[in-house]
């Protein structure tokens, strides 16, 4: 269940409200449970060694807009580092 409505996220208040929800449970695609934390501009989680950048969240949320064509269905055809993580949260959000 989306925890936002799609239509009041922008990419320019997307970090701060990913960053708003820190500390809550998420689930991968695979069902997977984790949990993240923002340290400025990067995000991170127990389940991944490296962090994923405030960027490709943004970049990611982007691709999603322009995509009139609606070929990305999942974290795979998001094809961004962290794939699987960014596809949760944006899910969550109701970003898709």
């Amino acid at each position: 269940m989306p925890i936002l409505e799609q239509g009041s996220i922008t990419k320019e208040n997307l970090w701060e409200v990913i960053t708003s929800h820190q500390g809550e449970e998420f689930h991968t695609s695979k069902q997977l449970p984790f949990t993240y934390n923002i340290k400025g501009g990067e995000f991170f989680t127990e389940r991944k060694k490296k962090s994923i950048t405030r960027a490709t969240f943004e970049q990611a949320y982007q691709k999603i807009q322009d995509d009139g064509e609606h070929k990305i269905v999942g974290p795979k055809t998001l094809n961004c580092f962290g794939a699987p993580y960014v596809w949760a949260v944006f899910k969550a959000l109701g970003i898709v």
